[in-house]
Formats: structure tokens, sequence, C-alpha cells
């Protein structure tokens, strides 16, 4: 048999450099740019281990649960973690960043998520960039759920580690991913004795086999379906045009959460501040008395397709987060959402208006 899949011609190293340039763009920098043949856990676990160690002290800030997962790679690797957590309904300030400086003196790394798709929060890290440069640390950066729903400018807010995956806002896949590296990050992975060598984990392996190299010769077989699928949805972004694309979740952010509010029955935005929430996902506080799970449940029994789950661990029964990103951040996926949770909640007997969330996404889709 035949199938569009199979019995491909082998991806290139031109091809695949080709690939990495493009994300380039995508991220607007100069700085070394490698797609790394996995999930974004790959090159997050990769690039702290890479580039934190027992001389290390960093400032691992805390907006979600992917924040708790970085604090717990770097004690792993020896280093000195300072843990500045804020409330999940909310985002982290610069001037909290400054103050754990003034306080902390020897923080020389600086880790913090861009967006937290799981909260549903967002960071500012121009300004939060500002502060980490003054001091002279390494800045590193999960901008998985950024990319693509609001700006990622590594080069311009002085992120030293950039990592991004495609399976948010992009609308690509999942099983590949990429960072960008400064030369500075480079530096100091060069001088860890403990960075991964000779690993999957291994971002020196790329730079000492692949980019300083001339990227003419790859480590090993590329992922190559995920590698065209990345390059499929590079593409998609480029013809639409990113200020389109991330305009696109901006506008599905604020009419989930002004519809949510219109609908009634007690859903109110988890995250307070329109200002911290961010554009690739919203999350929505069930109103007291009704179990997060149980409504999500009622709903897509309803309408499989929806984009509904509720909240991760002790969030499950209080938190619904809509995933209105990639091809689902549009106008009809933002309805269809709202109408399938007025509904649930209608079935336990809760009134909703399910016009008036019409009506409020319709004027709030800029």
């Amino acid at each position: 048999m035949t199938h569009p899949f199979l019995d491909l011609a082998p991806l290139s190293a031109a091809h695949f450099a080709s690939i990495e340039d493009r994300v380039a763009r995508l991220l607007s920098t100069e700085q070394d740019v490698v797609v790394m043949q996995g999930e974004a856990l790959l090159p997050l676990e990769g690039a702290i281990r890479a580039t934190a160690g027992p001389g290390t002290t960093a400032l691992n800030v805390i907006t979600g649960p992917y924040g708790q997962t970085f604090g717990d790679w770097l004690r792993d690797c020896g280093a000195t973690v300072i843990d500045l957590a804020v409330p999940f309904h909310t985002a982290v300030t610069a001037a909290q960043i400054r103050e754990a400086f003034a306080e902390h003196p020897s923080i020389d790394f600086v880790s913090l998520v861009h967006a937290e798709a799981a909260t549903g929060n967002t960071n500012p890290v121009a300004e939060i960039g500002e502060v980490v440069r003054e001091h002279g640390a390494l800045f590193y950066l999960d901008a998985v759920a950024s990319i693509g729903a609001e700006p990622v400018l590594p080069d311009a807010w002085g992120v030293d580690l950039c990592v991004i995956g495609a399976q948010k806002a992009m609308g690509g896949p999942a099983g590949v991913s990429a960072v960008s590296v400064s030369e500075r990050a480079w530096a100091r992975m060069t001088g860890n004795p403990g960075a991964p060598r000779r690993s999957y984990l291994s971002l020196l392996d790329w730079k000492e086999r692949w980019v300083d190299g001339g990227r003419k010769a790859l480590l090993h077989a590329p992922a190559q379906l995920e590698m065209l699928a990345l390059e499929a949805c590079v593409e998609r972004i480029e013809s639409e045009g990113l200020d389109a694309v991330m305009s696109r979740h901006s506008s599905a952010a604020a009419a989930t959460r002004a519809g949510a509010v219109a609908l009634g029955g007690g859903l109110e935005p988890y995250v307070y501040a329109a200002s911290d929430a961010a554009p690739v996902a919203t999350t929505l506080r069930v109103p007291a008395g009704v179990d997060a799970s149980a409504l999500v449940a009622r709903a897509l029994a309803a309408d499989p397709a929806l984009p509904l789950v509720a909240g991760g661990g002790a969030l499950a029964k209080e938190m619904v987060r809509v995933n209105h990103y990639g091809a689902d951040a549009t106008r009809g996926v933002v309805h269809a959402c709202l109408a399938g949770l007025g509904a649930a909640l209608a079935e336990s007997g809760v009134p909703v208006d399910l016009e008036g969330a019409r009506r409020a996404v319709a004027e709030a889709w800029a």
C-alpha cells in the first residue's frame, strides 16, 4: 500500500537548517536556533541542565505548574534556588523581580514561564528582561504557550534561552520543539562541567556537531514527519501573517472573558485582570457547588470537539480552561464553547443567558 506519510525522501541537513531559519525569523532573533527532536520538555530540561549547576543561584518564578517543575530541575542540578511564587490568578511583576535581586544579589540565573496555559496567566517579559539585564543574570524563558499568541522577542528582551513548541498557538505538531541560544548561554554551557554530553538532552552536542560544523551533518536521523509538520505550520503563519495570528488569539481571549461574564450562572475569569490573562487560553472559575470536571464532562458529552478541559490537580474542581489556540482561535469556537458550558450549567439547574453571551462575544471580538 502507499500513504503520503510513508516512503518520503530523507530530510536533508539543508532542509533541516532551512526550517530552523524560518523559526528564527518567527522569533525575530539573530541567536542560534536549534530545532530539537522531541516535545518541548526536551529543550526545557536540556537548557536548564546545560547552564545550571552547584555554583548557580537561580531565581525561579512560579506562576503555574511549569515553574514548579523548573525549580525541581534546578535543585536536581545542584543549584541554589530562590522561588518567587505568586498566586496563579495573577502575574509576576518586574518590581517583584527587582526586589528579589536586591535581597539576593548572587542571583545569576532567572527562569520564567511567559504564558502559563494551565492557569491562564501571562507575565510581562519585556519589563522583567530589563531588570534581569541590569543584574547580568542569564535569562531562561518558556515561551511554548505564548509563541504565536503574543509577541515573543528574545533578542529585544535579553532572553538567553527561549524555548518554544508548536502544539499550541502555532497550530503545529507536539513532537518537535526549538530553543534560541545566546552567545552568553553557549559560554555558560561550555564552562559547566555538569552540562549533558553525548546525550539526547545535550545542547552542546548540537552546537559542536551541528552549529559549529556549519549545519552540514545532522546528529541523527530527524523526526521527518514532525519536521515537515513544523515547516507547514510556520508556512501557514507566514501566509496569514504573525500579527494576524496573534490578533485572532487576543480577540478569542477577550471574547471568551466577556462572554463568560455575560453568560452568568456564576462563571467568571480565573485570572482577575485582563492584562494578566494569556491570549493562548482562558481559564474560568466555576460557581460554588459546581464541579468543574463534571461540568466539562457534560459539555463534551454533547459536543466532544469542544476544546474544553478542567484544571489540573487541585484545580480540577474549580477551573475550566477554554483552549482557543491555533485553529481554534476563532469566533465560532468561542461561541460553541460558551454555548456548551451554558447548556451544561443549565442542566445543573443554574440559570444562564446564552443570548447575552453571544452578544458579548460579538461586541468583544476585535
